[in-house]
């Protein structure tokens, strides 16, 4: 049997492939379980600085095993619960990852395949590639990605995805600043690589995480208590050897790759 989850590292940048092709990548519970613990083998490699979540097959992903789901209406609240809890830690887990995430999507990334695809720092689709929260058309509802989405995009525009359930193509994607990039089908493996080489090369691993930290937390902060919060970050990261290195570098004209 394939593994349902793929590993490989390659200049400093981690590739993790969805391969559970002959379901078209659809979450269920052992899914999302490896899904998760690859993650932590990238977050925990020293070799690994940038993160590539991409997939085989024709789908990015499908969304829920539909077949699984129905499975669980067998099952207890606290069964449920388990379940639901355990997507919730993936998608909280590539969210705050302290290592930037990049999304490389071909074919449908449909319901929590959406969410999977666009809660990345940053994403590349194809223009075969479509989108769309489609939970509302089979009696569910979009209720984690939802989290993640209103942050995004704002009440407005998630309002219009999630009560409509329609499925759209990269182009909208794009438009609604779900995705960062529209990149030809022969050429994304290539731009993938390329953007994630710039970040290896030119962005310091300390700083990287300390700003996504603070784009995750800054939001639910008052002014005040986000402008006090930016200033102590501020003092932590001078801190840093990343930061002592940094100015060495610039003030002696030095180059500097990180």
């Amino acid at each position: 049997m394939n593994n349902l989850v793929l590993y490989e590292v390659k200049e400093r940048v981690g590739y993790i492939t969805l391969n559970r092709t002959e379901k078209r990548n659809a979450l269920s519970f052992e899914f999302v379980n490896e899904i998760k613990s690859v993650f932590k083998q990238a977050e925990n490699d020293e070799t690994c600085k940038v993160i590539v979540l991409k997939a085989n097959g024709e789908a990015f992903c499908a969304g829920a095993d539909l077949g699984y789901l129905q499975q669980l209406q067998k099952n207890t609240d606290d069964e449920n619960l388990a379940d639901s809890k355990n997507l919730m830690e993936l998608f909280r887990m590539i969210y705050v990852s302290p290592k930037v995430v990049i999304s490389q999507i071909n074919g449908p990334a449909l319901a929590g395949g959406c969410g999977l695809a666009t809660i990345c720092d940053f994403s590349f689709a194809t223009p075969n590639s479509t989108f769309g929260y489609t939970e509302v058309k089979i009696g569910f509802v979009p209720a984690i990605v939802m989290v993640f989405l209103v942050r995004k995009l704002g009440e407005q525009k998630a309002r219009n995805l999630l009560l409509t359930g329609d499925i759209f193509d990269a182009s909208k994607a794009f438009e609604l600043g779900l995705i960062n990039f529209l990149t030809d089908e022969s050429l994304i493996d290539e731009e993938v690589a390329k953007f994630a080489q710039k970040l290896c090369k030119y962005a310091s691993s300390q700083s990287l995480a300390m700003v996504k930290q603070m784009l995750g937390d800054v939001q639910q902060m008052s002014l005040d208590e986000g402008l006090i919060y930016a200033a102590q970050m501020n003092v932590k990261a001078r801190k840093t050897d990343d930061c002592k290195r940094g100015i060495s570098a610039f003030l002696n004209k030095e180059k500097l790759t990180w």
